[in-house]
């Protein structure tokens, strides 16, 4: 487990403070509409950072070892119970952690389908190794963080054993397996995710990070966003889950959290795992990364094909700043059947949340803005054709060569171009 940084020079946005337009602007050039807010869903579960939960909680380790977890009084009462299990009940509910009950395994440990007959449930049972990558420290964070934190994007923590040395986790079952799996690793019989089915799925993982960004208190960066951590429930709900690295964000006048560099390579941020500094916008280029795998199809890291495209992020940046090959960055499972204005569009937000620079990349409430909206442009194959080209100009090209594409755009109208600086 480790990250990567981006080689490559980095521009100076100082020197090019008057060429960079706001997320704001290029999502309003791009998608066409006059307001951000009219398309802005509704924050999920609270209406306001008062409203938010203010519990408290305290962690006694037994002399058994066994664990307790107590929250004090909530101010709105959205927190869940969490049980907690023997391992006895756990291991009836999977056979005995039989091979075939194994749904499946990582350096952290393995997960089981199991059914428990106590509450009548088919589960999702992970069970840590005692010598692997995830300690003691990660489950604690893992089993406080999920108690804690509900909303439908989040998976669902049912319960947990400390018991002795054992160490499992108790989550709702999802029957679609991973995203990775979906992408990366299909079955012979599963057909292919769908356009309409990517951004559902990109829209509801954003909606998610959305949460934990701006309605936990304090904010919670997850640290590990990929596509092997965002599992899909019934009609491909995306929910987040695997909360052991997940850090509380910074507070007050602080601009990150120092921390140790953790997090999967491929995926992580390059000035994170330059220094070490987290903040909210790492996880922005997490999901760009995951983004950028449900438009093409391809791994974070693919040391099985050709050099110089080992690693998706590097492979894709020249492309971002050509937009006659856009089309080569398509999946090719999905046949040709998607949007081009919604693959230009989505390869824009992928490119925004990329951006070298953390303080270039959007706020993840408005990447959640601009994938529902594209989530909700169902596209029809049989009644939308692919070839016709969209004219939009693009956030990844040099500023120069944008004007340009703008001038040809617009005839050289100074009016359209200021509508949209």
């Amino acid at each position: 487990m480790g990250c990567f940084f981006c080689a490559g020079e980095r521009e100076n946005p100082e020197n090019n403070k008057d060429q960079i337009k706001p997320f704001s602007a290029v999502f309003l050039e791009l998608f066409r509409i006059d307001s951000i807010d009219v398309l802005r869903p509704p924050l999920p579960i609270f209406s306001s950072v008062e409203e938010k939960s203010k519990s408290n909680f305290q962690l006694n380790v037994r002399k058994q070892n066994s664990l307790e977890l107590k929250r004090g009084p909530s101010s709105n009462g959205s927190e869940r119970a969490v049980q907690t299990f023997t391992f006895r009940e756990l291991a009836a509910a999977t056979r005995n952690f039989r091979a075939d009950c194994l749904l499946g395994e990582g350096g952290f440990g393995r997960v089981y389908k199991g059914r428990l007959e106590s509450i009548s449930q088919i589960v999702a049972i992970k069970q840590l190794d005692r010598n692997g990558l995830q300690g003691n420290r990660e489950f604690l964070v893992e089993v406080l963080m999920l108690s804690l934190l509900h909303h439908p994007n989040l998976v669902n923590l049912i319960g947990y054993c400390a018991d002795g040395d054992q160490r499992l986790l108790v989550y709702e079952y999802m029957p679609l397996g991973s995203l990775e799996d979906h992408l990366h690793d299909p079955s012979p019989d599963k057909k292919s995710l769908d356009w309409n089915t990517r951004m559902r799925i990109a829209a509801g993982a954003a909606k998610g990070l959305e949460y934990l960004h701006d309605e936990a208190n304090p904010p919670v960066i997850y640290r590990d966003l990929k596509c092997s951590n965002i599992l899909l429930g019934e009609g491909y709900q995306p929910k987040l889950s695997d909360f052991g690295l997940a850090k509380l964000g910074p507070v007050g006048d602080n601009t990150h959290v120092s921390t140790r560099v953790m997090g999967t390579y491929g995926y992580c941020a390059p000035e994170y795992a330059m220094t070490g500094q987290l903040t909210l916008k790492s996880d922005v280029y997490s999901f760009g990364v995951v983004l950028l795998e449900l438009i093409t199809g391809r791994k974070a890291i693919d040391n099985s094909r050709a050099a110089g495209e080992h690693n998706l992020v590097a492979w894709g940046r020249p492309l971002f700043k050509d937009r006659r090959k856009f089309p080569q960055m398509a999946d090719p499972n999905l046949q040709g059947q998607y949007p081009v204005r919604g693959l230009y569009q989505a390869l824009a937000v992928a490119a925004m949340c990329l951006q070298e620079d953390p303080a270039l990349r959007p706020l993840i409430v408005d990447v959640v803005t601009a994938l529902t909206y594209l989530a909700s442009q169902t596209y029809n194959p049989e009644t939308q054709p692919t070839s016709n080209m969209p004219r939009l100009s693009w956030p990844g090209t040099p500023p120069q060569a944008r004007r340009g594409v703008e001038r040809k755009m617009s005839g050289g109208s100074e009016r359209q171009r200021s509508r949209v600086d």
